[in-house]
């Protein structure tokens, strides 16, 4: 029997399609008007630019090949239009707005296998960069998300691709939502040319300027500004093309960040020109070793916007209502009504990095009990089956799916080579001498027409 909290229903589906530090930079202006890309699960094929995430990945991913095998077998459950209705995990807590009103969530089978495969996916990823870590094939920092899925995969699902992600240097969960392949997420961690910022910059500097991602940075808090003026495009070019909506900038950051000057200064900013920045904070409970009971004195971090800016917590630990909660933000500050500020409760599972053991400032039961009371794929795992879209054993099949394809990944993310010399000199000054560079006084300023 179907438990209570999950109301079956079926529907047609149909994808719809919608609609740096310096503030004022000019490449975050025309960055903007970058082709946008859509992938499936490792390879990231292309489709249509307008699509909305979730419903592109429901028209470009196939049913996974192991269900399907089984399905042929006579065991499996074929994917069908079904949709079900699931009760959220925790309510939603808004400051200073209405926030989302939904106590409950809609989603396809579609989009909850996708959802699934993602989370596992990342996980995956993560627990092999730990084991290559160790094996010194990746050197250097290296910070994992496995824990936070939930975040990412429903960030993605309920934005667009038009939409601007920039986030600190716990990045590869978000670079792989928003197309970066496993392939070169583990390359660039190598260090090889293959890698996704051409061995470069290595685990905390990854991007995708063609998905309007903009890292991947390695200095605490620094990447909020940057996120403030992809907004400050977003409004600029909004105006320029005479729209009433414009897409929004996720700038995401944890909270031992959260009380940095900076991003207060930002959202200042944001809040006086009406700027459609999101002020995302990944609450995982520690900033580095030390608890938010700790080192903040407020630590209500959708609260911070104080009697000016609106907030919203959510919990992060929820695909269904970081999706819902991201839909309602575009919605809101997408359409001219300021900054907002996000908390995303979640946890991490490994330490802070790959120096950090994890243990010294929480101990195993703490981290044992949310693995089993709040863990996110866990959490999809079983509404999926209360739903009777898939058998625990069909689940199982799909997460081995997904672990070779992943192992696959990283046996040919290996087989890279390190830049040449040569890649030392480039990307670092636009190709060619500037038209204009301003002087003290512009008669002696380069390019000057008068």
């Amino acid at each position: 029997p179907v438990p209570s909290s999950v109301r079956p229903r079926v529907r047609r589906v149909v994808a719809m399609p919608s609609t740096m530090s310096c503030l004022f930079a000019v490449l975050a202006v025309a960055a903007l008007s970058a082709p946008l890309a859509r992938a499936s699960v490792l390879s990231r094929a292309s489709a249509a630019a307008a699509v909305p995430a979730a419903a592109a990945r429901a028209v470009a991913v196939a049913a996974p090949r192991a269900v399907v095998a089984a399905a042929g077998a006579g065991g499996a459950r074929a994917f069908s239009a079904e949709s079900a209705t699931f009760d959220a995990l925790s309510k939603f807590e808004a400051h200073l707005c209405d926030g989302p009103s939904a106590t409950s969530f809609e989603a396809t089978k579609e989009e909850m296998m996708q959802y699934f495969r993602d989370m596992y996916a990342i996980r995956r990823m993560e627990i092999g960069a730990d084991n290559e870590y160790k094996a010194r094939a990746i050197r250097g920092f290296c910070h994992l998300y496995d824990g936070q899925e939930a975040v990412a995969v429903g960030i993605e699902a309920g934005l667009t691709r038009e939409d601007s992600i920039t986030t600190a240097y716990r990045c590869h969960g978000l670079a792989y939502v928003r197309g970066v392949s496993v392939e070169a997420i583990m390359a660039e961690m190598f260090g090889f040319v293959e890698g996704a910022s051409k061995g470069k910059g290595g685990s905390m500097h990854i991007y995708s300027a063609a998905t309007n991602f903009w890292g991947g940075s390695g200095i605490v808090g620094a990447q909020v500004p940057v996120g403030a003026g992809v907004a400050f495009a977003n409004n600029y070019n909004r105006k320029l093309a005479g729209e009433k909506k414009m897409p929004v900038s996720i700038v995401m950051y944890g909270d031992g960040a959260a009380n940095q000057g900076q991003i207060w200064e930002a959202a200042n900013m944001s809040k006086l020109w009406g700027l459609p920045t999101i002020f995302m904070v990944e609450n995982n409970n520690y900033g580095m070793g030390t608890s938010t009971a700790r080192h903040s004195c407020n630590p209500d971090y959708f609260k911070q916007g104080g009697v000016a800016i609106p907030g919203l917590r959510v919990d992060g630990m929820d695909v269904l209502a970081v999706r819902e909660a991201l839909r309602w933000a575009k919605d809101f500050a997408g359409s001219g009504n300021g900054p907002l500020f996000m908390e995303m409760k979640t946890y991490r599972y490994h330490g802070h990095s790959m120096s950090d053991p994890g243990i010294t400032y929480r101990n195993r039961e703490e981290v044992e009990g949310i693995r089993q009371t709040r863990d996110c794929i866990e959490n999809i795992r079983k509404r999926i089956i209360e739903a009777g879209w898939a058998t625990a054993e069909e689940l199982k099949a799909v997460e081995k799916e997904v672990r070779s394809d992943v192992a696959k990944a990283i046996k040919a993310a290996k087989k890279g080579s390190p830049p040449p010399a040569g890649e030392l000199i480039t990307d670092i000054l636009a190709e060619g001498p500037p038209e204009y560079i301003r002087m003290n006084e512009y008669d002696q300023s380069i390019g000057a027409k008068w």
